[in-house]
């Protein structure tokens, strides 16, 4: 059963991850039709800096908490010590950020008409920070479920207030709509704040004894920083290049000859429109890839050498046979999500050019959970410095000159040199059992097929008067996925022993 918990949390969180995506396209859908193009791009830009702040006061002490509450006899403490250090570090960046908006505003973001975003968005550190100090909890004991529930319960309050906030008290106006979808990120991060709180009321300590308790007191706090300090330093810097990435592209597409309007606005249809698509399946590898890094750990430490190469081979195959069928839906009906749901083809062609992303971006995701869980952060740290740096080079070289296509093909490139590395990392320490036939070849061209029946079938329902074309859709894309899922079955690719882990 302890070996199941694994499949049984990641189920869990996919699920929750699911629901949630979906309740987010809906919302983005709200968004994209109630904000203009320029608008919808100003409010991503608002949250590279977020990312920042978010890295400082809670992604390190998370993951730290995360590895430690697997392992350590006092597992309450150190929560409650984490969210100490979280809660400090958040409240002094809102202090900072709130009055300090305007500068950040014109002299960072470079868009001076973030500044009242900016504030409110300030509001939701230490919220924020509870929240991920208590989720790290819960994937360290593998209870899924909490967090789980905790992302549809902040979505599902986001969504409920901007859309009553905006239509009580926006009347309609897309730049006053724009910081009020700040504010219901900001309400939705307390509301799943209170739900964190509240649930541990329910979960009862493990007894502790007076001396474990005494050596938790005096070392919790050092192993915590040991841990946390660390992946902050590595994880900061990577979202400095990842922040000055997002705020580079539209000034580069003004370098190339666009309007402020023009290159706001294709940032927007980029990142607000089509990456949200193109990471719908990652909810998987996400899910996975949470709790890999204290099953890793576990049996590092037990020294199950032979258990994380099983695990390792699997997530890799699993990866790569998510990721290839993810850029086979967004190759055959890219063009057809963008101008249904956004009424905008560049859309539905950043989709279906982003398609090639996904193996690789999903294969990264579970290969660099591995890595950390292994102790190696500092591999995914280059391996990621290298890739953002590819990007950042392409956006000063190629963009200027090719547009948005120059930032596209370093974008592919990088993502390719992330997974290569990454891979090359695990298969070092232990070696993976690579089974490229199955893996690549039988998938490769089951979908092939796939697709073109798939394609074929949706040209000739679409045409039928009274079809409605998401129906058809929709349809189309879970029948592929069950056909892909029994013919790999059938071929011997997809085995239930392999969720035995």
């Amino acid at each position: 059963m302890k070996k199941n918990k694994i499949i049984t949390g990641t189920l869990i969180l996919t699920f929750a991850g699911f629901l949630t995506r979906i309740m987010g396209f809906f919302y983005k859908i709200y968004l994209s039709n109630t904000l203009s193009a320029k608008d919808l791009g100003l409010y991503q830009l608002v949250f590279p800096i977020y990312g920042i702040c978010f890295t400082l006061y809670a992604s390190g002490i998370q993951t730290a908490i995360s590895q430690m509450a697997a392992n350590h006899p006092d597992k309450r403490r150190v929560l409650s010590v984490g969210m100490l250090c979280s809660v400090s570090i958040a409240s002094l960046l809102s202090v900072l950020v709130y009055f300090n908006a305007g500068f950040i505003a014109r002299s960072v973001i470079l868009e001076p008409a973030c500044q009242n975003s900016l504030k409110v968005l300030a509001c939701v550190f230490p919220f924020c920070g509870m929240t991920a100090c208590i989720n790290g909890y819960y994937y360290g004991l593998k209870r899924t479920a909490v967090p789980a529930m905790n992302q549809l319960f902040e979505q599902l309050v986001r969504i409920i207030s901007v859309y009553f906030l905006a239509v009580f008290i926006g009347g309609g106006d897309s730049k006053v709509t724009c910081e009020l979808a700040v504010f219901g990120v900001v309400l939705g991060e307390i509301a799943a704040d209170l739900f964190s709180l509240f649930s541990l009321l329910f979960k009862r300590p493990a007894k502790v004894t007076p001396t474990s308790r005494l050596r938790s007191s005096e070392s919790v706090l050092k192993r915590l920083l040991i841990l946390a300090v660390p992946l902050t330093i590595t994880r900061l810097i990577i979202n400095l290049l990842n922040s000055g990435e997002s705020i580079l592209i539209p000034q580069m597409l003004k370098a190339y000859g666009l309007s402020s309007t023009e290159a706001l606005g294709l940032y927007g249809v980029l990142h607000g429109m089509a990456m949200p698509f193109i990471l719908f399946p990652s909810t998987i590898t996400n899910s996975l890839a949470v709790l890999l890094l204290p099953t890793i750990s576990e049996a590092q430490a037990a020294g199950g050498n032979s258990r994380i190469q099983h695990i390792g081979s699997i997530t890799v195959k699993y990866s790569i046979i998510i990721g290839l069928l993810s850029t086979c839906i967004f190759l055959v009906f890219g063009d057809a999500l963008g101008n249904i749901f956004f009424h905008n083809p560049a859309a539905g062609a950043f989709m279906m050019i982003l398609s090639w992303l996904c193996p690789f971006l999903y294969l990264s995701t579970t290969l660099g959970s591995i890595i950390n869980g292994l102790g190696q952060t500092h591999l995914t740290f280059f391996n990621t410095i290298v890739g953002l740096s590819i990007r950042i080079s392409f956006l000063f070289v190629l963009v200027p000159k090719q547009g948005i296509n120059g930032y596209l093909t370093g974008l592919l490139i990088s993502q390719l040199t992330i997974s290569l590395l990454d891979f090359q990392a695990v298969n070092k320490s232990f070696p993976l059992k690579i089974n490229a036939i199955s893996w690549l070849l039988k998938p490769g061209l089951s979908l092939t097929f796939l697709g073109f029946l798939t394609y074929k079938s949706y040209l000739f329902f679409s045409v039928v008067p009274g079809v409605s074309i998401p129906l058809v859709i929709f349809l189309s894309c879970l029948l592929m996925c069950l056909a892909y899922l029994a013919l790999l079955y059938i071929l011997g690719v997809i085995r239930l022993s392999d969720f035995h882990v």
